[in-house]
Formats: C-alpha cells, sequence, structure tokens
C-alpha cells in the first residue's frame, strides 16, 4: 500500500499544479471519474492487455469517460498508460482530494447516521460538525441501520461516534470489568 501511495504521489502533485492553474472544482469530478473508471476490472484488463498499443488504450480508456478532455488530460491519461501506471488512478485521486482539501483548509467527512438524513437535517449536522473540527467539511453519507440510532463521523483519523451501538458497546466495556 505505501509503495503504491509513493508511485502515485509525484503525478497526483503534478496533476495538482496543472488543476490550479485551471478550474480545481472541475478537474477534481475528472480526476474522480477518472479513478472510479480505472477500477473497473474491464478497464484494468484493458490496461493489462499486451496486443493493445499504448495509443489503443488510452484512447479506450478516454472514449469510456463521460467528461470531454482536456489536452492537458490526455496528455496525462497517455503519461499514465506509457509508464503502465494506470492502475494508480485510484491512488492519485486519493492523493489529490488530500491535496485539495488541504489548500481548502477543508477535510473529507465519512458521515454513518442510522437512518436516512434529510437536507436540513444534514445542513445542521455538518455546520455543527465544521465547529466541532474546525474545518470545512465535505460529507458523504452512508446508512447503516446496525448504529440503531445517532451517528458515527469519521475526518481524517479522528472518529466522532454518538450511536447508540458505540454507547451499549461502551456499556457491555463497563460492566464485564
Amino acid at each position: 500500500m505505501a509503495e503504491l501511495a509513493t508511485i502515485a504521489r509525484p503525478y497526483a502533485e503534478a496533476l495538482f499544479r496543472v488543476a490550479k492553474a485551471g478550474s480545481l472544482a472541475a478537474w477534481s469530478d475528472l480526476v474522480s471519474e477518472m479513478a472510479q473508471a480505472a477500477a473497473h476490472p474491464d478497464v484494468k484488463a484493458l490496461a493489462q492487455n499486451p496486443a493493445l498499443s499504448d495509443q489503443q488504450v488510452a484512447s479506450a480508456f478516454s472514449s469510456v469517460l463521460k467528461t470531454p478532455l482536456s489536452i492537458e488530460a490526455q496528455n496525462f491519461i497517455n503519461a499514465l498508460v506509457e509508464n503502465g501506471r494506470l492502475e494508480l488512478l485510484p491512488e492519485i485521486a486519493t492523493q489529490f482530494h488530500a491535496l485539495k482539501n488541504a489548500q481548502e483548509g477543508a477535510a473529507d467527512a465519512e458521515i454513518t447516521s442510522a437512518f436516512e438524513l434529510n437536507a436540513a437535517q444534514l445542513k445542521d449536522l455538518v455546520a455543527t460538525l465544521e465547529k466541532k473540527f474546525g474545518r470545512k467539511l465535505n460529507p458523504s453519507v452512508t446508512v447503516d441501520s446496525g448504529l440503531i440510532g445517532g451517528v458515527r463521523v469519521v475526518v481524517g483519523d479522528e472518529v466522532f461516534d454518538t450511536s447508540v451501538r458505540a454507547k451499549l458497546q461502551q456499556l457491555h466495556v463497563a460492566l464485564a470489568a
């Protein structure tokens, strides 16, 4: 894992420098789309097919994407394919988003809720969490009925767990001790 991160870092940093010169939000969406496409098993098989030239692989990969590619994006894909690094796109995307968040003073928040949150509830929750964590948060919400009630929030390496399941586990540990 660390090796992939080390190999992906220069690509992510180079792409981030290019993205800062343009629209960072548009590049962020494109990088996410490219990472999702590169993670697909059929695309992985295509990239590893020795019967295809680098140009054929790059062209096929570009055609899978919904977003039309700029010259810079196409050159980036060509460089990845020529160096046999197309499978690094998910890790490159992770590092790219970390660089973007660092520049914006933001962080990704993985919110797991016991129940579906409506827009107003999510807005209030994010506002409260932004005060707690002291930075702007980019939330992604999932539902896990196993929490019974409450929410579990992960921001980087910090965990804020107010779920009923966590409270029951704490009670169990206290009673067992």
